[in-house]
């Protein structure tokens, strides 16, 4: 599923040939035009070939990822910030978001090392190229299993909110937390343990950068990674939903006192499903189809046009998510206001009330 593996396309890219039609002098230019278009001229029979890519195409690619990776940066860096500096937002469902922001962040300075290959050409060494593929693989797989405990968190709280307190405390949610990317890292490792042993190996050319996974370690990797998430994700979500419809005509409703009193007691939990509900929406929308071409193009290539389309999607997912929180939480305006402003060098800022509730 690796993105640099779409990109080769070798009958596209290999050089046409006219054979009989040219002559000694035009084989010559031939031959350094050839040149030119490798990774690594001086080793003209295993180096690959450089894409061939529009100007005007290269320039847009080339700040849009620029553009994306800056501010991926930039907004997670303030939720990290604003959530491990100020005690009042030391709050279990925080925590799960302080995850997601550290993997996000992790994404987006992950695209910059996606500007590099543009051209289509790895020159940072093979062992530079496998760290990269399993750190972007465990980084993905931790973001997965985020917006899992994300949508657990949820569903207990909306569903079952007397056992809330006790089964989301900060310290079991660090370990659930831990344990998320202790998973990812563990599983990555295993799948991946051949092209860590042996880096390069499966590449047919130098200046390629891919991970090629046999069907088994592919499937496994594809249930663990998206299937097996997507599907709790969403059956825990409809679950919210129905949920959180009943509420809804309850308080319209009015039935009892008691069942009103009931009623406001989960409201802010209500409030925050629906704000972590567009978290999720907009995570499925973002990543689903990127997916979805992984499963359905297997040994098959992709055209650059869509690759690079599905990939500014899936990396454009980890820039909106603090643009949900800066809409939704008034918290997340004003720790950015302080942050941005530097009162957060002050003494005692920490301490700072920044809202009345949280949710």
């Amino acid at each position: 599923m690796e993105g640099s593996a779409w990109w080769r396309d070798k009958s596209v890219l290999g050089l046409r040939s006219f054979s009989g039609l040219l002559a000694s002098s035009s084989a010559l230019v031939m031959q350094t035009l050839q040149e030119a278009e490798l990774c690594f001229p001086l080793l003209l029979n295993s180096s690959c070939r450089k894409l061939v890519l529009p100007q005007a195409g290269r320039t847009i690619t080339y700040l849009l990822l620029s553009s994306m990776s800056l501010l991926t940066v930039t907004l997670n860096l303030l939720v990290i910030i604003s959530i491990s500096h100020f005690r009042q937002l030391h709050t279990p469902t925080n925590l799960l978001l302080l995850s997601l922001a550290i993997s996000d962040f992790l994404i987006g300075f992950r695209v910059s090392f996606q500007i590099v290959v543009l051209d289509g050409c790895w020159l940072l060494g093979e062992h530079i190229c496998a760290l990269i593929i399993i750190l972007d693989y465990i980084i993905t797989s931790a973001s997965i299993g985020t917006m899992v405990l994300i949508s657990i968190d949820r569903y207990v709280a909306i569903c079952d909110p007397m056992h809330y307190p006790t089964k989301f405390t900060q310290r079991k949610v660090r370990v659930y937390v831990c344990s998320c990317w202790a998973a990812s890292a563990l599983t990555q490792i295993l799948l991946q343990r051949d092209n860590l042993m042996d880096p390069g190996s499966s590449h047919s050319c130098y200046g390629e950068c891919a991970f090629f996974q046999d069907q088994v370690s592919g499937l496994v990797d594809l249930l663990l990674s998206f299937i097996g998430p997507v599907s709790i994700i969403i059956v825990l979500h409809v679950r919210v939903f129905l949920v959180v419809v009943a509420q809804a005509r309850a308080m319209q409703s009015q039935i009892t006192a008691v069942a009103l009193v009931k009623v406001r007691v989960k409201k802010s939990e209500i409030k925050a499903a629906r704000i972590l509900g567009v978290v999720i929406v907009v995570f499925l929308i973002c990543t689903c189809p990127y997916f979805c071409v992984s499963i359905m193009s297997q040994g098959q290539s992709v055209n650059l046009t869509s690759y690079t389309f599905l990939m500014c999607l899936f990396y454009l997912n980890s820039s909106l998510n603090p643009m949900i929180y800066a809409f939704f939480y008034p918290w997340f305006k004003k720790s950015m206001k302080l942050i941005v402003t530097l009162q957060i060098l002050k003494s005692g800022s920490s301490d700072s009330r920044l809202v009345k509730s949280l949710q």
